[in-house]
């Protein structure tokens, strides 16, 4: 099942315990974005502890109701500049906010997630695949029907060989 609009907000807002996300991509090409992007490249700079959107606000919100929301990014440098704008832009923000946000840095190892895709899973049960061109331009996102638990292993790894975001952004 193909997941947009309202059957795809109503994961975000239906989870119990714990929205998670893998992301393995260097750059989302994402078109809401773009003018964000370019204030970036123009050297514009938010504050995060002031920043607020939807969605800091249900982050701050489901964090305070016990819910947990996460992700692991993995990388390689150097950085991208989508990813020098996503860390900037989003996760200093959103990690303020209560996101768990994780990097996993395959520079100079290998990949112990070469094998997987972008997914977000809810609830350590429900998996959702994200699909994306090789460029990161997303091209759907889709109902995944099957058993969890490879889904599970990944995020088992990934949270074992990351290092949470602000230790990553210091170094």
């Amino acid at each position: 099942m193909h997941l947009d609009g309202e059957d795809w907000r109503s994961m975000f807002q239906n989870f119990k315990q714990e929205a998670w996300r893998l992301e393995m991509l260097p750059q989302y090409r994402v078109p809401q974005e773009a003018e964000e992007v370019q204030a970036f490249r123009d050297g514009k700079r938010i504050d995060p502890a002031s920043y607020a959107s939807s969605y800091t606000e249900r982050l701050i919100r489901q964090h305070s109701e016990g819910k947990r929301n996460g992700r692991v990014h993995v990388v390689t440098r150097p950085l991208s500049e989508y990813l020098r704008f996503e860390f900037s832009r989003y996760y200093r923000a959103h990690a303020l906010a209560g996101e768990e946000i994780r990097i996993l840095d395959v520079t100079d190892r290998p990949n112990p997630l070469a094998d997987a895709q972008d997914f977000w899973l809810f609830d350590r049960s429900t998996v959702v695949l994200m699909n994306y061109e090789p460029d990161g331009k997303q091209i759907g996102r889709k109902l995944y029907e099957g058993d969890p638990a490879q889904f599970l292993e990944y995020q088992r790894i990934a949270l074992a060989e990351s290092v949470p975001f602000a230790e990553y952004a210091s170094t």
